[in-house]
C-alpha cells in the first residue's frame, strides 16, 4: 500500500513540475484549470502531500508522522484554495 502511494505521489509531483516548466497541460486538465502554471501547481502540491503523508507515517517517529501529517494537509489545503480547479469561461446565463 505505502508503496502505491508513494508512486501515486511522485508520479503527480513530476506531472505537476512537468506542467509548470512547459507552460502546458493536457486538454482535459487545460479546461478544468484557468491557467497551466495553477494546473501544475495543483497537481505537484498533492503529489508533495501524498508523498510527505506516505513517508511520514511509514518511515518517521510517531511526532514527526504527526507534523509530516499536519504539512501534508496544509499543502492540500493551499492546493485547493490556491490553485483550485475552474474552468476558463463560466457562464451562469441558464
Amino acid at each position: 500500500m505505502s508503496t502505491a502511494a508513494a508512486l501515486v505521489g511522485l508520479v503527480l509531483a513530476v506531472f505537476g513540475a512537468r506542467m509548470l516548466v512547459t507552460g502546458n497541460a493536457p486538454g482535459v486538465i487545460a479546461r478544468s484549470f484557468r491557467t497551466p502554471r495553477q494546473a501544475g501547481g495543483y497537481h505537484l502540491l498533492f503529489g508533495m502531500a501524498v508523498l510527505i503523508f506516505v513517508v511520514g507515517a511509514t518511515q518517521l517517529t510517531e511526532v514527526a508522522a504527526m507534523i509530516a501529517t499536519l504539512l501534508a494537509v496544509a499543502l492540500v489545503a493551499i492546493a485547493v484554495v490556491y490553485f483550485r480547479p475552474g474552468s476558463r469561461t463560466r457562464d451562469h446565463s441558464e
